[in-house]
């Protein structure tokens, strides 16, 4: 194995693989009917809880997508 190749193994062993806790599934239902309270819950009153709303308010699937990726790549508040 060459040096190039030991050190990209290496980098690839310590890359994270966070995936969502199972609290997270929670807020995954919960983001379904009320997106900014999963967002809260998730990040606090933080600018992606306002930034929700309004994606809200514009419309129900925005305000869930948004919802749904923040609960996906953050740690939270929660």
């Amino acid at each position: 194995m060459s040096i190039a190749e030991r050190d990209a193994w290496k980098a690839y062993r310590q890359m994270p693989t966070t995936v969502s806790p199972t609290r997270d599934v929670l807020l995954y239902f919960l983001a379904i009917f009320v997106p900014p309270l999963a967002v809260f819950f998730k990040r606090g009153c933080a600018a992606d809880f306002w930034i929700n709303i309004c994606l809200w308010v514009l419309g129900w699937i925005p305000g869930v997508l948004h919802a749904w990726y923040i609960i996906s790549r953050s740690e939270g508040v929660m």
